[in-house]
């Protein structure tokens, strides 16, 4: 999950050599196509002998170009003063350690050009993500097809990708339901992709597969701060309705995995339609999310380094924060502690970085007015207090949990205890995998400022464990 932000990809804490996050993310953007720039890059900062992984998501409207970056266990962060005259771009990324400003050429398949940050010089560079991180890549001979279509939940597109497996209908199925925040279908982060690895392993061995663009990603039409996780509910069921229409699969054995916020998203779809025959949930969580935003937020601090003055004090502003979103008073004490600790931030700069943003009071307020925007959503009103535990409790059908042992996100104890306690008696399978974070990585400490830097694959056992079980079933109850 997250933090005090955005569940599970969005996180406030220190990070690596020269970033630190201001308070919370902002939303994301809707992609559009100009000149190439649109959608995801991926690619590093090389500076003082230190290699920096980040994803740049470029957006365009019309004329105005906006962008986000996700950076050393950070998703979705606002970049500043975004200008694109091609083929020169420029962007800023304001930080504790001092304005980062990015000046590149955009040619083609590549955007490179110098780093500076306080005082440090060095160089980015930027790539189209390639199609691997581990699964299939377009000179593999695939044993499956795919297919790339657009599915409707009433006025909504989405747009995905199906795999099938060859000569074998009628297969089981599954669809892939993505973490909070905007992912695309592959779940695309640091250049790791754990759907397109999860769907390659499953369909090689007789699962089909569908993945699609979360809304307002890609392909996919929609507002994600405007919706909530009941909301892709029906996403994923409109998924599971194509695939059991479909002669090529065995419509009583399709089911959802989820992965983090889709954990919850799951059990939601099941309770809904008798089409889904199984969930999977992986690092999902069984508690409300102001309890799983507290949770983490002490963990990740605590893993990074904080002082317990520091805990303390982000408890009170998330405590803040959730009364502001529960009563609808208070959201004026939550503006000004944003505005505080950005104008704090930037008044701690160095000169020539404090210079280098030509009106402060008007970045401020664009802050600000970001933060505020996904702190008063739909998307995280709802999530607040949703109890996952209430709608286990109803599922009939199987469910496998599988959880990392280092996930600081969604503590894997505490969740399996909320698990447990809300389907006792049904037919429940729960696996911990005790070196995983909550990527199903392969971990040191488990924070989130680890994922950009760690190998790009599963830990061992996690692909032949779910597929094991999903074939297991033998169709709806």
């Amino acid at each position: 999950m997250a933090k005090v932000h955005r569940s599970p990809h969005r996180v406030r804490h220190v990070i690596g050599l020269t970033l630190m996050i201001l308070f919370l993310g902002a939303g994301a953007e809707l992609l559009a196509a100009q000149d190439g720039l649109a959608g995801r890059w991926t690619g590093r900062i090389d500076v003082a002998g230190t290699t920096i992984p980040m994803d740049v998501v470029f957006a365009v409207r019309g004329d105005s170009v906006s962008a986000t970056i996700d950076i050393q266990g950070a998703t979705g962060l606002s970049l500043q003063q975004v200008r694109y005259d091609p083929p020169t771009l420029h962007f800023e990324l304001p930080a504790g350690a001092g304005l980062a400003t990015f000046d590149g050429t955009h040619a083609g398949d590549s955007i490179s050009g110098e780093f500076k940050q306080s005082g440090l010089t060095g160089t980015f560079v930027l790539a189209p993500p390639a199609a691997g991180g581990g699964g299939a890549t377009a000179t593999d001979s695939l044993p499956y097809r795919i297919e790339d279509l657009t599915f409707q939940n009433d006025s909504v597109t989405l747009a995905g990708t199906l795999t099938i497996p060859e000569g074998r209908a009628p297969v089981p199925a599954v669809v892939l339901v993505s973490g909070s925040g905007p992912q695309d279908r592959d779940e695309t982060l640091f250049g790791f992709k754990p759907f397109l690895i999860l769907a390659d392993h499953l369909t090689r061995n007789g699962i089909a597969v569908l993945r699609y663009d979360d809304r307002g990603v890609g392909g996919s039409g929609g507002n994600i701060l405007d919706a909530t996780s009941a909301d892709f509910a029906g996403d994923a069921l409109a998924g599971v309705r194509l695939l059991a229409g479909r002669a090529d699969v065995d419509a009583t054995r399709v089911g959802i995995v989820g992965h983090s916020e889709g954990g919850i998203v799951a059990p939601i779809a099941a309770n809904r339609s008798d089409q889904v025959a199984f969930i999977v949930t992986l690092a999902g969580t069984a508690l409300s999310g102001a309890d799983i935003l507290l949770e983490q937020g002490r963990l990740i601090a605590l893993a990074e380094g904080a002082a317990d003055t520091a805990l303390a004090k982000q408890r009170e502003m998330q405590e803040q924060l959730f009364g502001a979103i529960r009563t609808g008073e208070g959201w004026e004490t939550v503006r000004q502690a944003a505005e505080e600790q950005i104008r704090s931030a930037l008044e701690q700069l160095p000169a020539e970085q404090r210079n280098a943003i030509a009106d402060p009071e008007t970045y401020i307020a664009a802050q600000v007015q970001g933060q505020m925007q996904y702190l008063q959503s739909n998307w995280f009103a709802f999530f607040l207090d949703h109890d996952p535990a209430t709608t286990l409790a109803q599922v009939s059908v199987p469910v496998l949990a599988i959880y990392g042992g280092k996930d600081l996100q969604v503590p894997a104890d505490l969740n399996r205890q909320a698990l447990e306690g809300a389907m006792r008696g049904k037919d429940l399978t729960v696996r911990i995998f005790p070196n995983a974070n909550h990527l199903f990585q392969p971990a040191g400490s488990g924070s989130p400022s680890e994922y950009a830097q760690l190998e790009k694959r599963f830990v061992d056992d996690l692909l032949p464990t779910v597929t094991e079980w999903i074939l297991a079933r033998r169709g709806r109850r």
